[in-house]
């Protein structure tokens, strides 16, 4: 769940930085309060064109808890930002308010950013969850053996695991997990199983899971 802040402090469950190409809505979600973002449509956008209102982490952590087994969720603090670090924040609060502070109960967490300060924000602030350092470029000068801040999972793209494979073997030799994405082809999911990778994450969870047979 890749999670931004509206005007008015909440967390809402969506991607771009802008509404434009996933709503019925235009301009910087930022500059919208929740109130007037449940004005547009956010689904009919997609292949299935059924209509659907904007989700709020408040709402998303619900469906979860009511959802009678054990859930782990993945969540995105996107930057940058207009509010820089109060998403991680915000993002604390609305954890503890559903009491999801460490990795025990039915939904736990897992807080994830490509931006290097803000995976320090989040271990400072909750650091009882794991974060996951997301990677879609080798930069030079990244030492595999060691993510910043002490970060223990790294989160390549598949197109960069596509390009050097090895990465994955390096960092798990060096004592990484390694969650990748964005998995959604078949090849894809051969490959980083063969690999050894500990997490894919995926757009088509319903297929992946069952070409793994789960």
């Amino acid at each position: 769940c890749d999670v931004r802040l509206t005007r008015d402090g909440h967390l809402v469950c969506f991607h771009d930085r802008r509404l434009d190409r996933t709503s019925t809505g235009t301009g910087s979600l930022a500059t919208f309060t929740l109130a007037q973002l449940r004005e547009y449509d956010f689904g009919s956008w997609h292949h299935s064109g059924q209509s659907a209102p904007l989700l709020t982490l408040d709402e998303l952590l619900d469906l979860l808890k009511g959802a009678g087994r054990p859930v782990r969720v993945l969540i995105e603090t996107k930057h940058p930002n207009r509010y820089g670090g109060a998403v991680e924040h915000r993002l604390r609060a609305v954890l503890r308010r559903h009491g999801i502070v460490a990795n025990i109960g039915s939904v736990q967490a897992t807080v994830m950013s490509f931006s290097p300060l803000a995976v320090r924000r989040s271990r400072e602030l909750m650091p009882t969850l794991p974060t996951v350092q997301l990677i879609d470029l080798l930069p030079p000068g990244l030492r595999v053996r060691r993510l910043p801040f002490g970060t223990r999972i790294a989160g390549p793209g598949v197109d960069l695991i596509r390009r050097r494979p090895d990465v994955v073997r390096r960092l798990k030799a060096a004592g990484q997990q390694v969650y990748v994405w964005t998995v959604n082809e078949p090849e894809d999911v051969e490959l980083l199983v063969s690999l050894g990778v500990d997490g894919l994450i995926t757009d088509r969870p319903k297929e992946v899971l069952a070409q793994l047979g789960r």
